[in-house]
C-alpha cells in the first residue's frame, strides 16, 4: 500500500508534513507508511477515503494500474484476471456456484475492473493476475446474442419452465465436451431483464440489447480440470480497506449506468422482437 499512499500525496500535490496535519497524524507515521514500514489502520483509512472523495482521487485507476502492470501474455496463453473472495486455497478447480453464468468453473475475465467490483463488498478479498493456456483446449465462444442471452438462463435457472422443449434441451447441451466458455459480461440489469423475458414482458431484441448495454468486457471460464491445470497464477493482490471503498462507489455508480441504460433500451424496443412464448411456438 506504500506506493498508493505516495500516489494519493502526490496527485494532490502536498508534501509529507501538509498530508499528515490533513490527517491528524504525525509526519513520521506518512514517512513510514511511504517507506513501507507501517500500513495504516482502518480509521487512516477512512480519513485517505474521505479525502480522496472529496478531491476526486482516481484511486481505483492507481489501483487498477498497480495490480496490473506485468507484461502481458502472448499467443495462445491469454493475459487474465479473476478476483476471490478469501483467497485461493490450494489448486485452481471449476468450483464456482452452478448458477453462474456458464455453471460451475473457475471465472477469469478479460477487464480486471469487473472482478474488483464482485468481490469489493467482501471482507479479505483478494484480485489475481492468471494466464490460461489455450492450447489443446476446446473453447466455446459466444458472442452477444440470443445464444448468449439463452445460455446464461440455463444456467441460471430461468429456464426451468421451458424444461423439454427442444430450446430447452438446445441450451443444455451446448457446452457438453467444452473445456473453455468464452462469453461477453453482462450488466447487472441481467437477472431483472432475464426474469421479464421468461415472464413475457420484454422481447427477445430488448433483451439483448439491455444485456449488452455496458462493454463490461469477456469472461472466460474454465470449466474442465484439464483446463483448470492449463492456468497460471502471476500475481496475487489483497486489497485494501481504502481500496475496497472506492470499488464499492464505482460498483454502484456503474450498476446505476446499467440500470437508467436499460430503461431506455426497454422504452426504444418495447414493439421490436418476440417474446418467450412465441419463440417457443416458432420451435
Amino acid at each position: 500500500m506504500q506506493t498508493l499512499i505516495k500516489q494519493i500525496r502526490t496527485y494532490l500535490n502536498m508534501s509529507q508534513t501538509d498530508f499528515a496535519q490533513r490527517l491528524n497524524v504525525t509526519f513520521a507515521t506518512v514517512n513510514r507508511w511511504e517507506n513501507g514500514r507501517a500500513v495504516p489502520n482502518k480509521l487512516a483509512q477512512s480519513k485517505i477515503y474521505d479525502l480522496c472523495k472529496e478531491k476526486g482521487v482516481p484511486v481505483c485507476d492507481m489501483a487498477i494500474a498497480r495490480m496490473t502492470g506485468e507484461q502481458s501474455a502472448e499467443g495462445e496463453i491469454l493475459r487474465l484476471y479473476h478476483g476471490s473472495k478469501k483467497g485461493i486455497d490450494g489448486e485452481i478447480a471449476p468450483i464456482s456456484r452452478s448458477e453462474c453464468d456458464f455453471g460451475k468453473g473457475f471465472y477469469m475475465g478479460t477487464a480486471p475492473l469487473q472482478p474488483l467490483t464482485l468481490v469489493c463488498n467482501e471482507e479479505k478479498p483478494v484480485f489475481y493476475t492468471v494466464d490460461l493456456d489455450l492450447r489443446g483446449l476446446k473453447v466455446l465462444t459466444v458472442d452477444i446474442g440470443m445464444d448468449w442471452a439463452m445460455l446464461i438462463a440455463y444456467y441460471r435457472k430461468e429456464m426451468e419452465k421451458a424444461k423439454g422443449t427442444a430450446i430447452y434441451e438446445k441450451y443444455a447441451k451446448m457446452a457438453e465436451g467444452y473445456d473453455v466458455i468464452v462469453g461477453y459480461i453482462a450488466n447487472d440489469r441481467m437477472y431483472t431483464e432475464l426474469s421479464r423475458f421468461f415472464n413475457r414482458t420484454l422481447t427477445d431484441v430488448a433483451l439483448i440489447n439491455c444485456l449488452s448495454a455496458l462493454d463490461l468486457g469477456k469472461q472466460y471460464v474454465a470449466v474442465s480440470e484439464k483446463a483448470c491445470k492449463q492456468i497460471k497464477i502471476v500475481s496475487e493482490f489483497p486489497i485494501s480497506y481504502l481500496e475496497l471503498g472506492m470499488l464499492k462507489d464505482m460498483s454502484v455508480a456503474r450498476r446505476d449506468e446499467g440500470i437508467a441504460l436499460a430503461e431506455e433500451i426497454e422504452v426504444k424496443y418495447r414493439r421490436e422482437g418476440k417474446f418467450f412464448d412465441e419463440l417457443l411456438r416458432g420451435e
